[in-house]
């Protein structure tokens, strides 16, 4: 059974250092169709050129079932239609060792998270950047299913990373 092995983490919104470690940035569109936690089935939408559905199944600490497959973008796009309101943008930039940090748009704009997946032993994760902060890893405020339902599910969002208000 394919797996995916993951820690999350909070970024230190007053920490800049990872800013100069992008290598590429690209816009994700992701909806769920089910965001069950016991089966989650995602769309995402990698820029305008690839797609991919993804069945995961319940985590077991850092570690679950995860099966991707790639689809045709337009096929994507009819999918995320049927998410209706539980659909999200990010934007995903790619670190070295990799590492990848997310920054939300919209509802969630000022949440910026840090991930890392590696194979082998699920208790030994690759060291943690300085300035990656709490580890959410498991925490349900911060799965991405749970974002796609909109600000009535808002995140804890550190105080300095809470967005400006006008």
């Amino acid at each position: 059974m394919p797996t995916e092995t993951e820690r999350k983490y909070l970024v230190l919104a007053d920490d800049p250092r990872w800013r100069s470690l992008i290598h590429t940035t690209h816009t994700l569109r992701q909806g769920y169709l089910s965001p069950d936690p016991e089966r989650e089935v995602r769309v995402r939408v990698v820029g305008d050129t690839a797609a991919f559905l993804t069945v995961k199944g319940r985590r077991s600490g850092p570690t679950r079932a995860e099966y991707e497959y790639p689809v045709p973008v337009e096929d994507a796009l009819e999918l995320l239609s049927l998410c209706g309101e539980r659909v999200l943008v990010k934007q995903r930039h790619s670190l070295p060792d990799d590492w990848i940090v997310d920054e939300y748009v919209g509802a969630h704009a000022g949440l910026t998270v840090a991930e890392i997946e590696w194979t082998g032993d699920p208790a030994s994760p690759p060291p943690v950047p300085p300035w990656a902060g709490e580890d959410i890893t498991g925490d349900r405020r911060y799965s991405n299913a749970t974002l796609a339902g909109g600000p009535r599910f808002p995140p804890r969002l550190p105080p300095s990373a809470a967005p400006a208000r006008s």
